[in-house]
């Protein structure tokens, strides 16, 4: 019978390496339904895991089982079963947990459990798994979460990828919330969620996935409300003689009771072109309607439809009572003629109330073919003719729209826009940000901070976004200094200035925090600079901040994925002749604004520049170097070439290169490496010294690492 240890870390498989050699692409051990069920009452988290593991091998395969625990639960519950049977399960303090990691590493040559250092963990023995045959398992523990910075945080151990080289074929994490006290933000630095808010008081938050290797732990944090407008606070620091990084999260109540939404005017501003004729007309008038029936009860609103000159709907804003009218009338719209497009924003713009907020939601398929076609004079024309409360919101159809354009409306009137590909619904496109926009809060919004800390290179950037009911907005940047600091936002409601101050937000003044932070600041930032060189041309400043930031937290976009094979990457030099290189490739952003790869282009942008989580690295389909999987052993991945190229582990970005994981930290020009060889006393002696290192050392036995300044070359 062959021996296997499987080591779950949410849903780990580490194999034992047998004696006799073994074909690497013989089947083994995999993880074929993964489900995680999270109930937290008032702190109380209850976690229930059940996970069906598949042996596809010839071979029965048993061995042992242990799950690393979330850091500083408390285990007051644990029943596991396998088919059925309850067996035996033993609870690891810390230490013991770390003995028993040790072992198997020294045992396996395989450090992959060096990560989960430091946690306590559950122990059992697996009955075993019969050829083509398979087991479940269930476990139940409880703990009670923390509350920093008005934040409720919950972590589950859920990444994959460096443990198997078999992608989970199911998996689903789903956690619902009960509290006594009202809940504001709900977010997840490391997974796009769904959410269902039933009322202030409870929520549903849920994450599914096929055929994925996870490359990060699933983390949600959920404010407790305290004002009117929430406040809540992340914040990362590598080393206290570096600045921090931080993340804050803005979000009105859920309900209307506690805040005034803002009346608005809605405008719609709609291309009526030929080229919209057929299915593109017919979706584009569903959307219209669909904004007219979601308007509150103090909106107005107005239509104008453009081609050959405008049309509208009527001379003056109008109120919910003429929805209907204006509903038969859209329908009664055919798209023919050519495209004014300045024409229309003028018409938008001379109906448009000063003193009220306006939103108009513009929607073309095409480029500008009559009236006043040169996009700049078009840009100067709105910038002239709008009032000041004016927000737009672009919605470009298909891939002939001029990206230019839309982007430069959005960018001046610090509204949104959305690219409706050829494959996509114009009106679920619509919707979707309509409901986001719907109900203004606050707008105008500024942000200062008083303290011994000074906030810079946020993203958004001044002017933020306005602040809409069920939305949040998250702001992510750097900061100087350290310490308690009070945060003031202020902006206008109805026209009046509104202050709210939050004091006593703690910026961390030593090393640790959010790991995923940094990560999440680069993403926008790499977006942000990447729409700078679309539409402003290019800038070798702006070419070389995106290699560097690309290089140094594994964000690697269609213009920077060189950089994983560039040899002398690690030198500054190596870094110039990166710039070099990609500035060839970022000079195609700006050639043409018209076209797919120009869309495709801007949504790439937008989609960095404004995402909620961070960028995912670069996912293969082998196990990383090194790594035993599921009995067998992937040794042919170690050349780089068909395995892994680029690791992201905690806040540190690793590149393969002449069989070594590197830290991308590392600068060969300046740092002599200290040599420590694997598994030796000096090794495990560092792992002592400085235990969050553990997170570096499972990636393998070789590997150039950076620690408080100091590199160390880990040696085989």
């Amino acid at each position: 019978m062959k021996r296997l240890l499987i080591v779950l870390l949410a849903l780990t498989l580490v194999g034992v390496v047998p004696t006799s050699a073994q074909n690497v692409s013989e089947p083994g051990v995999y993880l074929r339904m993964h489900r995680v069920n999270v109930e937290i009452d008032n702190q109380l988290a209850t976690t229930r895991v059940e996970q069906v593991f598949v042996n596809e091998g010839e071979r029965p395969a048993e061995g042992t089982y242990i799950f690393p625990l979330p850091r500083g639960a408390t285990v007051s519950g644990l029943v596991m079963y396998v088919d059925g049977k309850p067996i035996q399960a033993k609870i690891l303090d810390a230490d013991e947990a770390r003995d028993i990691y040790e072992e198997i590493v020294r045992q396996l040559r395989d450090p992959a459990l060096l990560e989960y250092i430091g946690r306590d963990a559950i122990q059992a023995s697996v009955f075993p798994i019969q050829p083509h045959d398979e087991i479940k398992i269930e476990i139940e523990y409880n703990h009670i979460l923390p509350v920093e910075n008005g934040l409720v945080r919950y972590v589950y151990p859920l990444r994959t990828d460096q443990f198997s080289k078999f992608p989970v074929q199911n998996l689903s994490v789903n956690v619902e919330v009960t509290s006594n006290d009202k809940i504001s933000s709900v977010y997840s630095p490391s997974h796009r969620i769904a959410l269902s808010r039933e009322d202030d008081f409870h929520f549903r938050a849920g994450y599914e996935a096929t055929q994925v290797h996870e490359v990060s732990d699933f983390v949600l944090y959920y404010g407790l409300a305290s004002e009117t407008i929430n406040v809540n606070l992340l914040t990362y620091r590598e080393s206290a003689s570096e600045p921090g990084f931080f993340l804050l999260l803005v979000a009105p109540p859920i309900g209307t009771e506690d805040v005034r939404v803002v009346p608005k005017d809605v405008i719609i501003v709609l291309d009526q072109s030929g080229s919209m004729f057929g299915e593109k007309w017919e979706q584009a008038r569903d959307a219209t309607k669909y904004v007219l029936d979601n308007l509150n009860s103090e909106d107005r609103f107005n239509i104008v439809a453009f081609s050959t000159g405008w049309r509208i709907y009527s001379n003056d804003l109008e109120g919910l009572s003429d929805v209907e009218g204006a509903k038969q009338w859209v329908s009664t719209l055919e798209a023919i003629g050519g495209t004014d497009i300045d024409g229309g924003l003028k018409q938008a713009f001379s109906m448009a109330d000063p003193d009220r907020q306006t939103v108009i939601l513009f929607l073309t398929d095409g480029v500008p073919t009559e009236g006043e076609t040169d996009v700049e004079d078009i840009l100067e024309n709105a910038e002239a003719n709008a009032p000041d409360k004016i927000r737009i919101f672009t919605f470009g159809v298909g891939d002939d729209v001029d990206t230019f354009l839309l982007d430069r409306l959005n960018e001046i009137f610090r509204g949104a826009g959305s690219y409706v590909r050829p494959n996509e619904r114009i009106d679920e496109e619509v919707s979707v940000l309509y409901n986001k926009i719907s109900s203004p809060v606050m707008t105008n919004l500024e942000l200062e901070v008083d303290g011994d800390v000074v906030l810079e290179d946020m993203y958004p950037g001044e002017p933020l976004p306005d602040l809409f009911l069920g939305s949040q907005l998250i702001v992510a940047g750097r900061y100087k200094g350290e310490g308690d600091a009070t945060v003031t936002l202020t902006g206008e409601v109805n026209g009046e200035k509104r202050t709210f101050v939050y004091d006593r937000l703690e910026f961390q003044d030593n090393a640790g925090g959010e790991a995923l932070i940094p990560r999440l600041w680069a993403t926008r930032k790499i977006g942000a600079l990447m729409n700078s060189i679309r539409l402003n041309g290019e800038n070798p400043e702006l070419i070389d901040s995106i290699v560097r930031l690309s290089l140094r937290y594994g964000i690697i976009t269609p213009y920077t994925s060189f950089l994983i094979e560039e040899d002398d990457i690690f030198t500054e030099q190596g870094v110039q002749n990166a710039a070099t290189r990609a500035e060839e490739d970022f000079g195609t952003l700006n050639e043409g604004y018209v076209g797919a790869d120009a869309v495709s282009a801007a949504d790439e942008a937008a989609e960095l520049e404004k995402s909620e989580v961070a960028a995912a690295p670069m996912q293969f389909a082998t196990a990383s170097p090194g790594v035993i999987s599921g009995g067998e052993t992937n040794l042919e991945s170690q050349s780089g070439q068909s395995g892994d190229a680029l690791r992201v582990v905690g806040d540190r970005t690793f590149v393969w290169r002449n069989e070594t994981w590197i830290d991308t930290t590392y600068d060969a020009d300046l740092m002599t490496p200290t040599e420590i060889t694997f598994l030796s006393d000096d090794y495990f002696a560092l792992l002592d010294e400085h235990p969050e290192i553990g997170v570096y050392l499972s990636l393998g036995e070789h590997l150039i690492f950076v620690i408080d300044g100091e590199a160390y070359e880990i040696k085989p």
